[in-house]
């Protein structure tokens, strides 16, 4: 959908351009979006890289294991039927660590093995609602798939990477300043997203 809206915009640009006479602000608007857009990307390469190379670092190093051992209550209160020890725990952590550092590349890999592992225990339990429609076209979210998609949405984050670096990009004064008013954002939608997924799942057991 997001392409045919994009497509139809860009088509409607270089229609007006060309009924008013200004098809040449529309090319020079074109190579100038191009060249910023390169740009942009080389600046994002270098952050994802340096970050996800932070991450692989608090891996090897045992950063994120004891990260982990440390968060193991909140994922327990969060994704109570999963059971302790199970590698879904492992992938969830860090996908929530990596959110909250503001590593989204380094989140998604993480979160989708979470889906995977997720999807196995359900497998593995029997889950009738589940296995009725994992084989049709419909596919069915256990309580715990849901609770980490949203959560996932609404990561609370320390370090907004990615504004920090659009901001940069763009010539901001202060790129930096937009960490205080994020962590309000994030920690606020993050609060009121476990409180949704709490309230969802009690309304669905009763």
């Amino acid at each position: 959908m997001l392409n045919y809206l994009w497509g139809l915009m860009l088509l409607l640009g270089v229609i007006y351009g060309a009924f008013t006479g200004r098809i040449d602000a529309v090319t020079n608007a074109v190579l100038d979006s191009s060249k910023e857009a390169v740009s942009l990307c080389v600046t994002m390469l270098g952050v994802m890289g340096v970050w996800v190379g932070v991450m692989e670092i608090a891996k090897t190093s045992g950063l994120i294991k004891v990260l982990s051992r440390k968060m193991q209550p909140l994922i327990k209160f969060l994704f109570p039927k999963i059971p302790h020890g199970h590698e879904a725990n492992e992938f969830i952590l860090v996908n929530i660590i990596s959110n909250i550092l503001g590593l989204g590349w380094a989140a998604t890999p993480a979160g989708l093995k979470a889906m995977e592992a997720m999807e196995k225990l359900e497998k593995e339990r029997g889950n009738k609602e589940y296995l009725e429609t994992a084989s049709s076209s419909k596919r069915c979210a256990s309580n715990e798939m849901c609770t980490f998609l949203v959560i996932n949405i609404s990561s609370l984050q320390l370090i907004p990477v990615n504004m920090i670096a659009y901001r940069s990009q763009y010539g901001s004064i202060n790129p930096a300043l937009i960490v205080g008013p994020a962590i309000i954002a994030t920690f606020v939608s993050t609060i009121v997203a476990v409180i949704l997924c709490k309230v969802a799942e009690g309304g669905k057991h009763k």
